[in-house]
This record gives C-alpha cells, sequence and structure tokens, in this order.
C-alpha cells in the first residue's frame, strides 16, 4: 500500500509547486540537472510507505551530507549530452560513416550544419566521460567518509585508466556503493579505452568522428543512458544533503507501522528563518494532542511543520527535527484551510463537514494516519460548534492506530475531554502579556489556555476608532 497524501494536504501543507512561493518543493530543488528535478518531483508525489525503503534512501542522504563531495556538472552541459546520446544512432556503422562523410561535404559546400553538430555532441560526451571519471573516482576514493582523495594526473585524461584505481566506499550505503560500481563498470568498458581528448575532437578526420559518433549513440547508448540515469540520482543525493546540512536537518528512523508512535525534538517549520522547535510524542497511548492558544500563537504553524515533518520522513528525506523517529502511516489528512466551494453551492461550514467525512471514511476504514484538524468547524455558531468539536473529538481518539492533532479556540471542550478521556495531551501555545502589547513564545506548555485576547489586538489596530470615526463624520 502506498502513502498517501490528497490535494487538500499538499495545499495545507505547502509541499508540492515548483514556482510556489515558500513551498517545501522548492526548498529541496537545488538540483543541477532535468533528470535531477524529475527524481525530486517524483520522490515529493510518491513518498514511501515500507521502513527498510525509507530508511535506506535516509542513510545515502545522511551519508553524502558527512562528505565534503559537489556534483561538478551544469545542467546545460548534462542536457546537451543526454539530447545527444538520446538522439539514437544508424545500426550499421559503415552506412552510418558514409551518412556523416557526406555531411562532412555539404558542410564544406553550403554550410550545413549537421556534421558541426554531431562534432559538437562527440565532444561534449568526451569531455563529459572524462569529467565522470574524475567525479566518480573522488568519490570512490579510500578513506573514510568525508575525505576526498584527488585523482591521479592521468584521469583528467582518459577514463579507461580507471581501471588501475581500486573502487572503496568505506562506510557507503549498499544503494549508493551499487550505484558507483555501476558506474564505474560502465566507464571501465573497453571500447572507450583509446578515446581523444576533448579539445582534440575538432580535428579528428571524419570517419574517426563517425566511428565515435557510431559508439556514442548506438553501440553504447543503453550504457551512456544507465550513466547518465546514475548521475541524476548523485545530482538529486548531493542537492538534498546539502540542504540538509546548510540548514541543520536531521534524519528521521523509520519504524514499522504497528509501532503507532511519532516522536521528535525540536521540531519546527522546514522554511521558516530562525524557526522556534517543539517537542512531539503521539503513540497509541497518547495518540490526540489537542491544542489550544490564542490566533497568532503559532498554532497552525506547529501542525504544518508536524505534517510536512512527517511528509518529509516517509520520503526518507532530511526533516527540520531532532531525535525523529516515527512509525510508518499510510498517509496524511489535514483540515487547516478549507475553502468553500460557491460553483457546487458549498458554504464553509459544509465544506468543513465533508472534509471531516472523508478523513472519517479513511480511518474507519482501519488505515493508520496523521490527521490533522486546524479549528473545527469554524463555519458555524459556537453551540454547534462546540457540540461537533466534542463529538468528533471523541470519536477520532478512539481509532488508536492514527493519530490526530485537533486545535480549537473553544476551550470548554478540552475541560469536558479532560475528565472522560486518558488518551488525549493538552498543549496550549503561550501569550505572554507585556502591558497590553502580547508577545507570542511559540513554545508548547503542558494544559488548556484560558487566553482571550482578542479584543486586546482589536483595540490595538484602531479598529473601533476608525469606526466611531467615520460614523461621526
Amino acid at each position: 500500500m502506498s502513502f498517501s497524501a490528497d490535494k487538500q494536504t499538499t495545499d495545507d501543507l505547502n509541499l508540492l509547486g515548483k514556482y510556489k512561493p515558500g513551498s517545501v518543493y522548492s526548498l529541496f530543488n537545488t538540483v543541477r540537472t532535468r533528470g535531477g528535478e524529475r527524481l525530486l518531483e517524483e520522490m515529493f508525489r510518491s513518498p514511501l510507505s515500507d521502513h527498510r525503503a525509507i530508511n535506506a534512501r535516509s542513510d545515502i542522504f545522511r551519508y553524502l551530507a558527512a562528505s565534503p563531495v559537489t556534483f561538478p556538472f551544469t545542467g546545460q552541459q548534462i542536457s546537451l549530452v543526454g539530447d545527444y546520446v538520446g538522439m539514437g544512432g544508424h545500426s550499421n556503422g559503415l552506412a552510418l560513416a558514409v551518412s556523416v562523410g557526406r555531411l562532412r561535404l555539404l558542410e564544406t559546400v553550403v554550410s550545413d550544419k549537421r556534421y558541426s553538430d554531431i562534432r559538437e555532441g562527440v565532444a561534449a560526451t568526451v569531455g563529459f566521460l572524462q569529467e565522470c571519471g574524475n567525479f566518480i573516482r573522488r568519490i570512490a576514493s579510500p578513506g573514510q567518509p568525508g575525505e576526498v582523495a584527488e585523482a591521479p594526473a592521468q584521469l583528467t585524461q582518459a577514463p579507461a585508466q580507471l581501471a588501475e584505481a581500486p573502487v572503496q566506499l568505506a562506510g557507503a550505503p549498499a544503494q549508493l556503493a551499487a550505484k558507483w560500481t555501476a558506474a564505474r563498470t560502465i566507464l571501465d568498458d573497453r571500447r572507450l579505452a583509446r578515446l581523444p581528448l576533448q579539445h582534440e575532437v575538432a580535428a579528428l578526420p571524419w570517419y574517426r568522428l563517425a566511428a565515435l559518433h557510431h559508439l556514442f549513440t548506438h553501440t553504447l547508448q543503453s550504457e551512456l543512458t544507465r550513466l547518465l540515469d546514475i548521475l541524476y540520482h548523485l545530482d538529486l543525493y548531493i542537492a538534498v544533503s546539502r540542504v540538509a546540512k546548510e540548514k541543520g536537518f536531521s534524519f528521521a528512523h523509520a519504524l514499522p507501522e504497528e509501532d503507532y508512535i511519532v516522536q521528535a525534538d525540536d521540531l519546527r517549520h522546514p522554511c521558516l528563518d530562525k524557526a522556534v522547535g517543539n517537542p512531539v510524542l503521539l503513540d497509541r497511548y497518547h495518540n490526540v494532542i489537542f491544542l489550544t492558544g490564542a490566533n497568532m500563537a503559532g498554532k497552525s504553524t506547529f501542525m504544518k511543520s508536524l505534517g510536512i515533518a512527517v511528509y518529509l520522513a516517509h520520503m526518507g528525506f532530511p526533516v527540520a527535527a531532532k531525535n525523529m523517529v516515527f512509525s510508518v502511516k499510510d498517509g496524511i489528512y489535514t483540515s487547516i484551510n478549507v475553502p468553500d466551494n460557491l460553483g457546487m453551492g458549498y458554504s464553509h461550514f459544509y465544506a468543513e463537514v465533508q472534509r471531516v467525512k472523508t478523513i472519517a471514511g479513511s480511518v474507519g476504514a482501519s488505515k493508520s494516519l496523521l490527521v490533522i484538524f486546524d479549528e473545527l468547524f469554524k463555519g458555524t455558531n459556537v453551540k454547534d460548534a462546540y457540540d461537533a468539536t466534542l463529538a468528533i473529538t471523541a470519536a477520532f481518539s478512539e481509532y488508536r492506530n492514527c493519530a490526530f492533532v485537533i486545535s480549537t479556540h473553544i476551550i470548554e471542550v478540552g475541560e469536558v475531554l479532560r475528565e472522560k478521556y486518558n488518551n488525549l495531551q493538552f498543549a496550549f501555545l503561550p501569550t505572554v502579556m507585556e502591558g497590553r502589547t502580547p508577545r507570542y513564545t511559540y513554545k508548547l506548555a503542558e494544559g488548556i489556555t484560558s487566553d482571550r485576547h482578542g479584543m486586546i489586538i482589536i483595540e490595538q489596530e484602531g479598529i473601533l476608532d476608525i469606526i466611531t470615526g467615520v460614523g461621526a463624520v
């Protein structure tokens, strides 16, 4: 079963979107290649649901985050080689040579550019192979993770020389070592043993250029395509690892689903500079956090931080938290910014009801979920909101295989729940009054808040004075 998060959830958490300001995807999108970006999009859209696969991917990021290795290629360089190799070539070498010879003649007679395009593709591929050889040798150098040895001088000339340097990947995760070994095997192919240097390609006779063109676009096309795919993965791995290192993120450890736990220290929002961290623990014995606090105290940010961390953790990506462990879940549902739907005649309240109904169906289907409700039923009157919040929270709390965070301004609900249920945690985000100015700590405290400072903020903004002044004119 795959991990799921519907569009409402990904929108609430601002997870996806290459061009969406402040999206989590944009935070990690520092890859250099189109292939690396494609892989990033795939990973964001398809989180993992097997704890072994999650930990295996996470181990790769952790390993590279401890290494100074950088990705040496530009996106333009990789794209040029990828497009050239991908064009394919004639299976008959002799027929291709005749075709290249004809193009060479046309270049001289009528300035046909197709021969120069072939020459450019061959030169780019030769340079790519030579630089790729140096890169793989540098990563695969002997020593502890993070130690980078200089490549021997001959490695700057021809990838065939790589055979002289044994692959030693001390402590590297198996999946990463396998990719390095696969790349090394391709580069050690004897058919690449006599490549010219990149700057020598321009002076090659047409028949030698035709032979290399046939080698790259037909004979070794599948091998070079596989090598490019390996580099796309390395581009992604190195880019994400660099973000983790620069942002001070850590790596969560995944547990089997039946452990029913989400625990972390210093949990914070990954896209906020100087974000305040908080601890969180949800397990089968305390599977509900009932969250209260004044407006602007940080409730929504805390809930989004948790949702994002759990989503990223299922991707095997670094998280903005410390010491995070979690049991894999079937998915996440959030209800934070539920819009009305005028086209279908839905009021805001009815849209909220439909959202709760959707989530209830998944919870009732015995799925293991993280569910986040930000201010249940804020689209109706206080009495209905009180009754509904109490009933829904009580009903959901019985599903110990799921974890819930439910925020509300109706603090009276918490008092009733506290008397009847022992699996609820009650937490609030305090407001500290400094005179008549509120200050928000953004640090969770245990209990139910009694803060009611809405009128103070309204008065501070001078709204009543504006209205009074308008009415007096």
